[in-house]
């Protein structure tokens, strides 16, 4: 047998926990969450390893060559891990993220939500601070989570979407490339479990597999309220926004809502493309005779900011979510089932995309490409799983 090259990559990725040889001092170690690369050496009598990535990261073939680069080192009477220790020039993981929260913070809208970013990065992203944001790996964001992940599950979602964010930001910049390794598609899903079921605090949620039964289910029932509940859901969009939404803002013809900037979060103007779906509640709640698409009972006025809550209520679902909730429902849906881009899933949620540079420079809202995501959406509500 080969004292080299032992390893092939499709072997390679269904061993057990273990320290496997590939030759050369290349080893592949399988721990219960984590598979990585490793080169070991002796140095000055001393076995010493060097990190190499891991295995999600880095490919067999790559892991060769950064082993072979290594074992060059060593002949040359230079110890590669002192080597690796130099400092980087990126920044800090800390640094890039007060940079980033610097220029994303133009487009939020209270300070409370600033101070929600900064304080969560600070107590749970502790174990890559200080470390260069084009060194951390997909094994340095499980030590930020794996702690987390069961015990508070909210909160451990938001630090990796944080995480996630700020590196984004970092590869912008230059400062990191290659993949995402807070991504969560084709990444930390293989490696940390999913959540069967929500919990966003004040704002529960149904688990994107409970919500076409759901909307099943609320097409039996009748009343403006209950077409202003399933309408909002359809284009996962704010309460408020649904409620104040006027027949003035509605182009039938093009299947665009236009929601003035008096109206959003964001305090700019959002165009919401309509599923065909949409387009039928619409169509059931005209002739009212009110301003209002969705009015109260007197017609002069919107539905109450309660009318839907009462729905979710009646239906038994209150305990479980809140109309607020299935935007997180959506954003899931999205995030871990679709192959769409997250910055334009994010602008289908009415969320400021980029930093302030980016957005000065950004001209358009892709309201051709955040269709295909809501018809989607409205497709996998209907039960059409295949899209």
């Amino acid at each position: 047998m080969s004292t080299t090259n032992r390893l092939t990559a499709l072997a390679a990725k269904s061993l057990g926990i273990g320290f496997h040889n590939d030759g050369a001092g290349l080893y592949l170690r399988v721990a219960e969450r984590r598979k990585s690369w490793v080169y070991v050496y002796q140095w000055k009598g001393r076995r010493r390893e060097m990190g190499l990535g891991s295995f999600s990261d880095t490919s067999l073939a790559e892991a060769r060559i950064k082993c072979s680069a290594a074992r060059t080192l060593v002949k040359s009477g230079v110890d590669p891990l002192a080597k690796s220790d130099q400092k980087s020039s990126a920044p800090s993981f800390s640094a890039m993220a007060e940079e980033f929260i610097a220029l994303k913070g133009g487009g939020w809208r209270n300070d409370k939500h600033r101070q929600q970013w900064s304080n969560t990065l600070k107590d749970y992203a502790k174990p890559i601070a200080d470390t260069p944001v084009d060194a951390i790996t997909t094994e340095d964001v499980l030590a930020c989570l794996v702690p987390i992940w069961k015990a508070k599950p909210e909160t451990a979602s938001r630090v990796r979407m944080r995480i996630e964010n700020v590196l984004d930001a970092a590869k912008a910049r230059g400062h990191r490339s290659g993949e995402n390794p807070a991504a969560w598609k084709g990444n930390l899903a293989h490696l940390l479990p999913a959540r069967s079921k929500l919990s966003r605090g004040h704002q529960r949620a149904l688990h994107y597999d409970h919500v076409p039964a759901f909307i099943q289910s609320l097409r039996q029932r009748q009343g403006v309220a209950a077409k202003a509940l399933e309408f909002t859901v359809l284009n996962a969009v704010r309460t408020s926004e649904t409620l104040n939404a006027t027949w003035s803002e509605f182009d039938l013809d093009a299947k665009v809502w236009t929601i003035p900037a008096s109206r959003t979060k964001t305090s700019t103007q959002l165009r919401v493309p309509l599923s065909d779906d949409a387009l039928s509640v619409v169509d059931e709640v005209r002739g009212l005779g009110s301003d209002f698409v969705f009015p109260a009972t007197s017609l002069d006025a919107p539905l109450s900011i309660n009318a839907m809550r009462s729905v979710l209520i009646r239906m038994g679902t209150g305990e479980q979510a809140t109309v607020h909730g299935f935007r997180s429902s959506f954003r899931d849906w999205a995030g871990e089932t679709t192959d769409f881009p997250r910055d334009i899933v994010e602008m289908c949620l009415g969320h400021a995309v980029g930093s302030a540079v980016e957005r000065a420079y950004r001209r358009g809202d892709a309201l051709d490409r955040r269709r295909a995501v809501m018809e989607a959406w409205a497709a996998y509500l209907s039960g059409s799983r295949n899209m």
